[in-house]
């Protein structure tokens, strides 16, 4: 597992992190550089204890607003990215018109609202899924 091969006093690098990914390095490495360039952020290398995905993560934030958190798994990766209360209206629509695949749909409806929002965690599991969390990734950075 994951947190058990970078314990929280030996920190990955960003070439680690794509290794482990594996056969999902291509998308992984993707979502990088994309965030990078389109927001002109740099990753951010963080631990974290948190029992739902512990280990090291890659945040991005931009203006100090977190745009999304990206998770390693074998041959994949978890992307948390926060609807917030905002916006939570517009992607609720855009769910009920049937914009984004199935398994974002399902982590939206799955996440309960609060008040400061959805906490939307998505595996990326193909490439319509990484389009999906571009998306939401660029509704966040709207306002």
């Amino acid at each position: 597992m994951w947190h058990l091969m970078f314990p929280q006093d030996q920190a990955p690098s960003l070439e680690q992190m794509s290794d482990y990914v594996g056969s999902g390095r291509r998308r992984w490495n993707h979502l990088n550089e994309y965030l990078q360039s389109a927001y002109h952020v740099q990753p951010i290398i963080e631990y974290s204890s948190c029992s739902a995905q512990p280990g090291w993560n890659v945040k991005y934030k931009k203006s100090g607003k977190a745009l999304c958190t990206l998770y390693p798994l074998k041959d994949s990766c978890i992307v948390l990215v926060v609807v917030g209360p905002k916006h939570d209206a517009q992607v609720a629509f855009e769910m009920d018109a049937g914009m984004y695949t199935p398994s974002v749909t399902k982590s939206f409806s799955k996440a309960k609202p609060m008040a400061i929002g959805r906490w939307l965690m998505i595996e990326v599991v193909d490439d319509a899924v990484l389009e999906d969390i571009k998306h939401l990734i660029g509704i966040r950075i709207t306002t």
